[in-house]
């Protein structure tokens, strides 16, 4: 294999470079954090994702990527290519993250604006600072370090999503119908992150998710409680059993057939440090058995994400006539998610009291994925943290969250090595308010990437 027309960049010059771009990086970040990316129309405006898709195509050809396209996937949704020709017979490296954020929940909450990239405590707030319009800038960041000492040693292909986080499955869909678009020897997911601040990890294994629409009727309308209540059978309290009818008394999930028992062998979780990193008020339990390794990366995990019924504020004494909730089911590696959700389907549907009608909708579903990490890339990986994190050694860790298109590659490519790293670090509070990132990480992640990209290449001659 013919690199030679790419020198192998010095270490320290790398970094150097990296350091040196931090200012752009955060002014590119505070650019990229001011769209109100959210994918949905319902509550912000689709010009806001639009805005943040061509920030992200006019920075890729700015950096002289080629075939620059905005690809407009089945869900509605914009996902933004590009590629970079490198030396020639050189291997091929995907980079991927995602442009489209969170909701903000409640911005009365946030301490800064949301949309408006803060610097305090050292750190970096805004919504998709972290997660993971911060991935798009760690990729530019290492690129231009590269180009800067001597050239990119590989092909590389960038692909941003549009709609991660809304789960729709819009840039699965698309490259299922293009198969040769995102084709690599290698991937690079962004969207993953360390397992604590200044600990250099990769991702290993991702829980797949499914979601659950539940709705139960009850009575064809409302009815007033002093004259009905005590026999109107009530579709609010009908919902509220099943749902409480998916955790055992520790609160354990328990979907009638789904095992559960599995165990996490690999980095553990110290539960002290689970609790200062999730916040959990003094005195509260944690729910669950086994260790919180075991809770969060090995086992199945269910999550009521809302309930439509009165609010508090304006509710009249009636007997409700129908409620419904939405459900996120987590799935681990080992488990099929499309098996789950007609576990979940059916657990619902027998739990529901009183004869009570119910139907079930599944809204979403994405498959667990487990990487191999024993192959060359991993090597490669692992080399390039020990010196973006002197005195550290990378590890392993599992992740609860779900990415669903790791399994559409995985599939369409499966003799492509799969990464995943990122800056979502316990601090950075991804999803919830606060939602920041470590300028830090930041810069240690871009040098990152940017050695391994020089790692692998060596090991490809």
């Amino acid at each position: 294999m013919d690199t030679s027309s790419t020198r192998l960049p010095d270490p320290a010059a790398l970094a150097a470079t990296v350091a040196s771009l931090q200012s752009r990086a955060r002014t590119e970040l505070a650019e990229l954090v001011a769209f109100k990316s959210v994918a949905d129309e319902a509550q912000f405006p689709k010009s806001e994702c639009e805005g943040a898709a061509n920030w992200v195509a006019g920075a890729l050809r700015a950096e002289g990527f080629e075939d620059v396209a905005l690809l407009d996937t089945p869900d509605g949704t914009q996902s933004v290519y590009g590629c970079l020709p490198g030396p020639a017979g050189a291997p091929t490296v995907l980079l991927y993250a995602h442009y489209d954020v969170q909701p903000t929940l409640d911005e009365a909450a946030w301490i800064s604006p949301p949309f408006e990239l803060t610097e305090r405590d050292g750190r970096w707030y805004g919504r998709g600072a972290a997660d993971c319009k911060g991935g798009v800038i760690m990729h530019l960041t290492a690129l231009r370090a590269l180009k800067a000492n001597g050239g990119v040693p590989v092909n590389v292909k960038v692909i941003v999503e549009g709609s991660e986080e809304q789960g729709t499955g819009g840039l699965q869909q698309y490259a299922e119908a293009h198969p040769e678009l995102l084709a690599a020897d290698a991937i690079v997911i962004g969207d993953a992150g360390n397992f604590r601040l200044g600990l250099p990890t990769v991702t290993a294994t991702l829980r797949g998710m499914t979601l659950v629409r539940v709705q139960v009727d009850t009575i064809e309308g409302n009815l007033h409680s002093g004259m009905f209540g005590g026999a109107a059978p009530d579709a609010l309290a009908a919902l509220i059993r099943a749902l409480d009818s998916l955790r055992a008394e520790d609160g354990s999930t328990t979907v009638d057939g789904l095992t559960a028992d599995e165990r996490w062998t690999g980095l553990q979780y110290p539960e002290e440090d689970f609790r200062q990193d999730a916040r959990v008020l003094d005195g509260v339990e944690l729910i669950g058995s086994g260790t919180v390794a075991d809770r969060l990366w090995a086992r199945p995990a269910v999550t009521v994400l809302g309930i439509d019924c009165p609010p508090v504020v304006g509710a009249t004494p009636s007997v409700q006539a129908s409620a419904r909730a939405l459900i996120s089911l987590r799935v681990p590696p080992g488990q099929d998610a499309a098996e789950a959700t007609k576990l979940l389907m059916s657990h619902l549907e027998a739990h529901v009291p009183w004869n009570a009608r119910v139907t079930t909708e599944q809204i979403g579903e994405g498959q667990p994925f487990q990487a191999d990490t024993g192959s060359p890339a991993y090597a490669s990986m692992a080399a390039a943290m020990r010196v973006a994190y002197p005195g550290e050694e990378m590890q392993t860790a599992g992740m609860g969250g779900s990415i669903p298109l790791c399994n559409t590659l995985s599939t369409l490519y499966p003799d492509t090595e799969i990464l995943l790293i990122g800056l979502s670090e316990p601090e950075a509070q991804i999803h919830a308010v606060n939602e920041s990132v470590s300028p830090q990480e930041l810069e240690r992640l871009s040098l990152t990437e940017a050695l391994f990209l020089t790692n692998y290449a060596e090991s490809k001659r």
